[in-house]
């Protein structure tokens, strides 16, 4: 009689999703995935949160690298106090991650109070000088969710009246390649902009690129966080970093990637911004490129046949809830071993 045949038990799956914005954090995502997965009979996967600059930048990072958390004084996007908004240390204390959506966050603002001319990063710019002050030597500016499109000139009246940055680099992780000028037309509608607003705020912008020792318009990446990254770029020598390329490396990622049989992603949406430096279409890429699979459980699914081509997804689920979530990832899971027997 011949022996009953081995269990279908792949190399594990990778599974890096970034956070269904406003629903789930990267990590419970991640989570649900996983138990999905195991659910559908595959060995428990490689899990890996991940983040592109945007909001759950400091999380990811701080679980992958280890750190601590710290906080300070600062105030929201229309100039109230925050009694101890929060910041990590992260290398002994020699680097700082500060988000900029913690204390300038669009989610911060309830939607009816929002005011995208009136909100300001000044909030941001309290919290890096509270990190430089702590002994940070680097800070990293994630850029992402933000209710302003200022320019960034909240944070430099903030960090300037604090005496400036003397000895401390800033690094801003860009979750967006938008440059400086375009950033009203392209995002301030989302913070409560009209048409109106959009051309008082890119006025604004031009007036303000006009003031700066360097100008930011027409930079790639200086449209991050409303402008802020080109504000910092452009006053105080930031250095602009591709925020998802950044957090992959520092994950270890295409390590990961090549020992995996496939990588599931996951976003809130996926759509014509996930092409644009998005971490769900950085990391659909290089699985494209390395001959890995790749496969997509998204909240919403607005991608077109020609994008869905670009990124080369195998199976692009929509889960909104974690039980969806979960349930998508098992019957993934199903597929994966159905095909291997």
């Amino acid at each position: 009689m011949p022996p009953a045949a081995a269990p279908f038990n792949p190399p594990p799956l990778l599974v890096a999703p970034d956070s269904f914005k406003g629903t789930l954090r990267a990590a419970q995502v991640a989570a649900a995935i996983a138990a999905g997965l195991e659910r559908g009979g595959l060995v428990p996967p490689d899990v890996c949160p991940v983040a592109d600059g945007g909001e759950g930048t400091l999380e990811v990072l701080l679980t992958a690298l280890g750190g601590e958390t710290a906080a300070a004084p600062a105030t929201d996007a229309l100039g109230r106090p925050i009694r101890a908004a929060g910041f990590a240390l992260i290398e002994g204390g020699g680097t700082a991650i500060v988000e900029v959506a913690e204390a300038s966050g669009l989610a911060r603002i309830p939607e009816d109070e929002r005011d995208a001319y009136a909100a300001t990063s000044r909030g941001t710019g309290e919290l890096i000088v509270a990190a430089a002050a702590g002994g940070a030597e680097v800070v990293l500016v994630a850029a992402g969710g933000s209710a302003t499109t200022d320019g960034g000139a909240g944070a430099i009246e903030a960090i300037e009246e604090a005496g400036g940055l003397p000895g401390t680099t800033l690094v801003v992780l860009c979750d967006v390649r938008t440059p400086f000028e375009r950033t009203p037309a392209v995002f301030a509608p989302q913070k409560g902009a009209d048409a109106k607003t959009v051309k008082r705020l890119a006025t604004r912008l031009e007036k303000l690129a006009q003031t700066l020792p360097k100008d930011p318009r027409g930079q790639p990446l200086t449209g991050a966080a409303g402008g802020l990254a080109g504000g910092l770029w452009a006053r105080f020598g930031a250095k602009l970093e591709p925020g998802a390329a950044f957090v992959l490396s520092a994950l270890d990622f295409d390590r990961r990637m090549r020992a995996a049989h496939a990588v599931i992603v996951g976003e809130g949406r996926l759509d014509a911004t996930t092409l644009q430096g998005k971490i769900a279409g950085e990391i659909a890429t290089r699985a494209r490129q390395a001959g890995v699979p790749c496969h997509a459980i998204v909240g919403q699914d607005a991608l077109d046949p020609f994008g869905v081509r670009i990124l080369d997804l195998q199976v692009i689920a929509q889960a909104s809830t974690r039980a969806e979530i979960e349930q998508a990832a098992q019957e993934l899971g199903e597929r994966i071993a159905a095909r291997a027997v």
